[in-house]
C-alpha cells in the first residue's frame, strides 16, 4: 500500500467496494447492499470467500440452499426495499451459477437490482477444460456465464482486476437506475479473482448514493394534462412504479385532488387502502368487476409506473379502442408503450406537475359515482366469496380467513399458479405496501424463497410485523428448503401451504380451453399408478418448523393464532377443492393459444369461443 493505492486481489476489491457504498433513504443513511447469499464451491469460495470473511460484520452472507432460491430471497428482499438496498449472490462456476438463471430472468421481469458475483473457467485457460466447464469447440471463450446476457441489464467477465474500477460503479449505477433497474452479473474468472492489482485508494472512499428522480419534460406534461381536461371518465392506473418512486402520497392526493378513480396492478396491489373511497379494485384477467367495467368504460387511462403487461390489459380488451392511454414512466421503453402518449419521468414528480397543469379539472361526479358504485358490488362479491361454508375449502376462504386476523404490517407474499389471482382478487389491504405478489415472471418456487428474503428485510426496518406466505402444493415441492434456512437464520415466517392436489388452476386453463384434465391433477397423471398425498406437516416440521394440518376455517383461524405467537417459523397446511374454490368473477378476456383444428369437438368450440372475444383487442393504437 502506498499514500495513493492498495494492493488487492480483485475479489477482495470488489468486496471492499461494495462494503463502502452507502444510500440516503428519506434522510437515514445505511449500506446499500445488506449483505448476500452465497452457496460456495471451488469456482468462488477461495478467493471470494476470502474476502467475504473479512468482512462478514457488514455484509453478512446467507448460506443458501439452492441458488435459484437464493435468488428469489435476493429479489424479495430488493422489493421490500423498494429498490432502493440489494443483495448479492454468488454461485460457483458450473451447475451453482446455472441455478442463478431462472432468478436472473425474475428479477429482470419485475426490474428488481440483484447483483450477482458468480465464479467462472480460467481466464489463462492453461488448465482447460476444467471440472464443470461447458466445452463450444468453435468458440472457447464462450461459457456458461454468457446465458445470462439477456437476462441481465448489466453484464460484464472481468478478465483483469483493473476493470474493476470501472465494472462495479457501472454495475452499481443500473441496480440504482429507476428506469433501467434490473439485475447486474458479474463473471469472474477463478484465476483473476486471485489477481492483484494496486487499485487507488479513493475507490473506497465511503460514497452516500441518492435514487435519481427524473424531471418529466414540460411539452408531454403539457399534453398530458390537455388530454385529461378533455376527459369525461378519465382512470388512474397505479403500477409498482408508484411504490418505487414512494409516490404514493402524490398519486393518492392527485386522485383526490381531481376525483379520479383508481385501478390497481398486480404490482401496484396496496397503493391505496381497501376502504379508500377511490379504490376501485384491481384491473384485468386477475382483477375485479368493478375496475374492468370502469377501465372498458373510460375514455382517458392514465397509466402510471405500469409496464402494462397482459395480465393488466386483458390481452388489449380491457379498454375501449378508442381511449386515449397517457403513461407516466421512468422507463421510455414502458411510457411509449402501444402508442401511449408518454410522460417520461419520476411518478412522484410526474404526478404533482400534471396536478399544477390540471388546476382545478375534476371529474364529473356521475363517473366517479358511477365507480364507486361498482365497487361496492365487488366488495360484497368479495366479502361472500371468502366466507367459509359457501362450498368446499378454497385460496378465498383461506385469504379471508388470515386476512382478517393478521396485523396492518404484515406483508404477503405470493406466486404463480392459481394464488395471484385469488390474492390479488379477494385480499383487502390493510396498508400501504404490504403485498408482494409475483406475477411479473409467475414463477414458481417464489415464495418460500422470497418469503425468506422479504423477512430478512423486515426484520431490519419493522421486526413486529410478520410475513406471511400462501403457497401451494405444487410449489412447495418445487423449492421448500427455506424453510430450513428461516429456521436457521431465524427469520420467522408464517407459511399457507393449500394443497389441492397439483396443479390445478392449469387444470383449470385446460378445461376451460375444451381439454380434458391430463397430467395436471395428479389423479390425472396417466403415469401415476397410485395417487397418494404428501405429509407436508411431516416434511416441514423434519425442517425445524413448527407444522400442522387444519381441515375447516376454524381450525385454520386457530392455527393462524398460535403461528402470530409462536417464536419461529410456522407451516399450516390445509386441503383446498381444486374444482369448485376459484373466484369466477372479475376476469378479462386473455389471449392463449388454442388449436385451430382438433379432434374433439369441444376444444373446436372453445377455440371458436375464445377467437371471438378478439374483436375487442386494441392493435397497437
Amino acid at each position: 500500500m502506498t499514500d495513493q493505492t492498495l494492493r488487492l486481489t480483485t475479489a477482495q476489491a470488489i468486496i471492499r467496494y461494495l462494503n463502502a457504498q452507502f444510500i440516503d433513504v428519506g434522510g437515514v443513511r445505511q449500506r446499500v447492499c445488506g449483505g448476500g447469499f452465497g452457496i460456495f464451491g471451488h469456482g468462488n469460495v477461495t478467493c471470494l470467500g476470502e474476502a467475504l470473511y473479512d468482512m462478514r460484520d457488514t455484509l453478512p452472507l446467507y448460506r443458501g440452499q439452492n441458488e435459484q432460491s437464493m435468488g428469489f430471497a435476493a429479489a424479495a428482499y430488493a422489493k421490500y426495499h423498494l429498490r432502493q438496498r440489494f443483495m448479492f449472490c454468488t454461485a460457483s462456476a458450473g451447475p451453482g451459477t446455472a441455478n442463478l438463471l431462472t432468478a436472473a430472468a425474475l428479477a429482470h421481469a419485475n426490474r428488481l437490482p440483484m447483483l450477482m458475483l458468480c465464479g467462472d473457467t480460467f481466464l489463462t485457460r492453461l488448465p482447460d477444460p476444467v471440472l464443470q466447464q461447458l466445452e463450444h469447440f468453435g468458440n472457447p471463450a464462450y461459457g456458461l456465464n454468457d446465458a445470462f446476457r439477456p437476462v441481465s441489464r448489466y453484464w460484464d467477465r472481468i478478465t483483469h482486476p483493473a476493470q474493476v474500477i470501472q465494472s462495479l460503479p457501472a454495475a452499481l449505477a443500473t441496480l440504482l437506475d429507476p428506469a433501467d433497474c434490473g439485475p447486474a452479473f458479474i463473471s469472474l474468472p477463478q484465476d483473476v479473482q486471485g489477481w492483484a492489482y494496486d487499485y487507488p485508494v479513493a475507490l473506497f472512499d465511503e460514497k452516500t448514493h441518492r435514487i435519481r428522480r427524473q424531471t418529466p419534460d414540460a411539452i408531454e406534461i403539457a399534453d398530458a394534462a390537455l388530454a385529461l381536461k378533455a376527459a369525461k371518465r378519465p382512470v388512474i392506473i397505479a403500477g409498482g412504479g408508484v411504490q418505487y418512486s414512494r409516490a404514493v402520497a402524490e398519486m393518492t392526493g392527485f386522485a383526490e385532488a381531481h376525483n379520479i378513480p383508481v385501478l390497481e396492478t398486480i404490482a401496484g396491489r396496496a397503493n391505496l387502502h381497501d376502504t379508500h373511497p377511490l379504490n376501485i379494485g384491481p384491473v384485468g384477467v386477475t382483477g375485479s368487476d368493478s375496475a374492468n367495467a370502469v377501465a372498458e368504460a373510460a375514455d382517458v387511462i392514465l397509466s402510471v409506473g405500469c409496464r402494462l403487461q397482459d395480465f393488466t390489459t386483458g390481452s388489449w380488451t380491457a379498454f375501449a379502442k378508442e381511449a386515449r392511454i397517457i403513461s407516466l414512466n421512468a422507463a421510455r421503453h414502458d411510457a411509449g408503450k402501444h402508442m401511449s402518449l408518454p410522460v417520461v419521468g419520476d411518478a412522484k414528480l410526474g404526478v404533482e406537475a400534471l396536478g399544477a397543469a390540471l388546476g382545478d379539472y375534476r371529474v364529473p361526479a356521475s363517473w366517479t359515482a358511477y365507480a364507486q358504485g361498482e365497487r361496492g358490488k365487488w366488495a360484497a362479491y368479495v366479502a361472500e366469496n371468502v366466507k367459509p361454508g359457501n362450498r368446499p375449502n378454497s385460496y378465498a376462504q383461506a385469504i379471508g380467513v388470515v386476512n382478517a386476523l393478521c396485523d396492518t404490517r404484515d406483508r404477503v407474499v405470493a406466486a404463480a399458479g392459481g394464488l395471484p389471482a385469488e390474492m390479488t382478487a379477494n385480499w383487502r389491504t390493510l396498508d400501504i405496501g404490504t403485498v408482494d405478489v409475483e406475477f411479473g415472471f409467475s414463477c414458481m418456487g417464489y415464495e418460500i424463497a422470497g418469503g425468506w428474503g422479504a423477512r430478512i428485510a423486515q426484520s431490519e426496518v419493522e421486526p413486529e410485523a410478520d410475513t406471511i406466505v400462501f403457497c401451494g402444493d405444487g410449489s412447495y415441492l418445487l423449492m421448500n428448503s427455506d424453510i430450513y434456512s428461516s429456521v436457521l437464520t431465524r427469520k420467522k415466517m408464517i407459511l399457507l401451504v393449500l394443497d389441492n392436489g397439483g396443479f390445478a388452476v392449469i387444470n383449470k386453463l385446460q378445461n376451460n380451453t375444451g381439454n380434458e384434465s391430463f397430467n395436471n391433477l395428479i389423479v390425472d397423471t396417466p403415469t401415476v399408478p397410485d395417487a397418494f398425498a404428501v405429509d407436508f406437516v411431516a416434511h416441514a416440521a423434519s425442517m425445524g418448523a413448527h407444522a400442522v394440518r387444519v381441515d375447516t376455517a376454524d381450525g385454520l383461524a386457530e392455527a393462524f393464532k398460535a403461528a402470530k405467537a409462536a417464536d419461529k417459523t410456522s407451516v399450516i397446511v390445509m386441503t383446498v377443492d381444486a374444482y369448485e374454490g376459484w373466484t369466477t368473477q372479475g376476469h378479462t378476456w386473455w389471449e392463449v393459444g388454442t388449436p385451430e383444428v382438433s379432434d374433439h369437438a369441444s376444444v373446436r368450440a372453445k377455440h371458436a369461443e375464445i377467437e371471438a372475444s378478439r374483436a375487442k383487442q386494441r392493435r397497437g393504437v
